[in-house]
């Protein structure tokens, strides 16, 4: 088996894949024995003046009315799955007819 060709490419591609490994393991090792805070990855040195005020204002603005429209959404899906006879829609656990 030791002479097989395929065997051998194989082998190869282990021993390549571990050394691959260890060379990412240094790495990891070398960031986590320094100490102190680290930059995001992809924001290194990024500035922002953006504040968690302006996210509450936008929000505050978006979802204003939020609340009113999902009840006048509701009272329009009940009127609508009610029965034309003025009786209450059925129940969960109630049957179907």
């Amino acid at each position: 088996m030791a002479d097989d060709p395929v065997e051998k490419m194989h082998q190869r591609e282990r021993e390549q894949e571990r050394q691959r490994l260890r060379e990412l393991e240094s790495k990891d090792l070398e960031v986590e024995s320094q100490r102190g805070p680290r930059p995001l990855e992809g924001f290194a040195g990024g500035h922002t003046t953006w504040a968690s005020k302006q996210d509450d204002e936008a929000a505050a603005e978006v979802h204003a009315r939020d609340a009113e429209e999902s009840w006048k959404e509701s009272q329009a899906q009940v009127a609508r799955l009610s029965p034309d006879s003025g009786a209450p829609a059925r129940g969960d656990g109630e049957p179907q007819e």
